[in-house]
């Protein structure tokens, strides 16, 4: 017997039957059907019920078709990479749920004039009025908290990874795991004590100090898993070369780490956006503009939100501004995110072939 004919008896004896790479398809596209006639037949109104049957069916049909096909260890695979899909969609549906209906419904007031135009003699009961001074509390408090937390935080992590020894860094490491599960309102009342006992009013620059409790631990922890990702070599290098350690952090660890620590920093900025319940406590809200966020009560964008639903009662125009206050912040905090990542991959590490 010639060698090509051993060589290609035993390459067909190694070969297997597969399904083709557009079967996946297939069996989705079979399982929404099928399901789409048991959702009708059953009587059921809720799609959501319908996307479930076909994500059972489509799970179960492709265990049964790939273990007649392809064998059961194979089918074993398919179905771990099914439900991996499954669970993505089941993920990112309602997140999508979500986008579509606040575009849907914020854009009926959402144009120039409500940007640039506060509630000031409008009731929240009559149409007109804007988000100009939420948007103006909303971006002095958060810059307030950012310039209070983030400093903090990244000393803090600082600290951690490159000074803490003992007990004192394993106290401090408690107590940011502790403060990263805080509820916001614990902040907001610990702050709400300070102003009782001082027998202060309401004012933006309390809020930024809650916001700056929310924001230190997030910190924190983002800025010590970008600082142990620097090489030692690196550090050793500069040691080596006689420089001093502070010097050494200021003139290689952060620089080799600052892309990781603003994206860090973004985030956090991102997460403390969208609080509520302390700028409820601390800054009271306000229907006029205040530019001064160290006198008097203020809006913010969160708060906007809220107090516009809770008095959407008989009122659309009140709803219809919740909705569009809730687009506004929604774009702010993608804005932010998309920053983060820009500012990552422009101060990622250039790698050299």
């Amino acid at each position: 017997m010639s060698t090509a004919a051993v060589t290609d008896k035993r390459g067909s004896s190694l070969r297997s039957a597969s399904l083709p790479k557009w079967s996946p398809w297939a069996i989705a596209g079979g399982s929404i059907a099928v399901a789409i006639g048991i959702g009708a037949g059953a009587g059921l109104t809720s799609h959501i019920q319908w996307g479930l049957i076909a994500a059972l069916l489509f799970v179960l049909g492709t265990y049964v078709i790939a273990s007649a096909v392809e064998g059961r260890r194979q089918a074993k695979d398919r179905i771990a990479t099914s439900l991996v899909w499954v669970a993505f969609l089941v993920a990112v549906v309602p997140l999508v749920s979500l986008v579509w209906t606040t575009v849907k419904r914020g854009v009926k007031v959402l144009d120039p004039y409500f940007l640039t135009h506060s509630m000031g003699v409008v009731a929240d009961s009559e149409p007109g009025g804007g988000i100009y001074h939420a948007i103006i509390g909303s971006l002095e408090q958060v810059g307030l908290a950012t310039l209070i937390g983030a400093p903090v935080g990244v000393l803090t992590a600082i600290y951690l990874v490159e000074y803490g020894r003992g007990g004192l860094a394993r106290a401090v490491t408690f107590f940011v795991d502790v403060m990263t599960g805080i509820p916001s309102i614990v902040a907001g009342l610990f702050i709400l004590s300070l102003m009782l006992m001082a027998d202060m009013q309401p004012f933006g620059f309390a809020g930024s100090l809650a916001l700056a409790i929310l924001m230190m631990p997030v910190v924190v922890r983002s800025t010590e898993e970008m600082l142990k990702l620097v090489p030692n070599e690196l550090r050793e290098a500069s040691l080596a070369l006689g420089v001093p350690k502070w010097r050494t952090i200021l003139k290689v660890v952060l620089p080799t780490s600052i892309g990781g620590i603003t994206t860090g920093i973004m985030l956090a900025i991102a997460r403390i956006a969208g609080e509520t319940a302390p700028v409820l406590l601390l800054v009271w809200g306000n229907s006029f503009i205040n530019n001064n966020p160290f006198s008097g009560a203020q809006q913010a964008l969160p708060l906007y939100i809220y107090q516009q639903y809770s008095q959407s009662s008989g009122s659309t125009a009140a709803y219809d501004r919740a909705w569009a206050a809730s687009l506004t912040l929604i774009a702010f905090v993608m804005i932010l995110n998309l920053a983060a990542r820009g500012i990552a991959r422009w101060k990622a590490p250039k790698t050299g072939r």
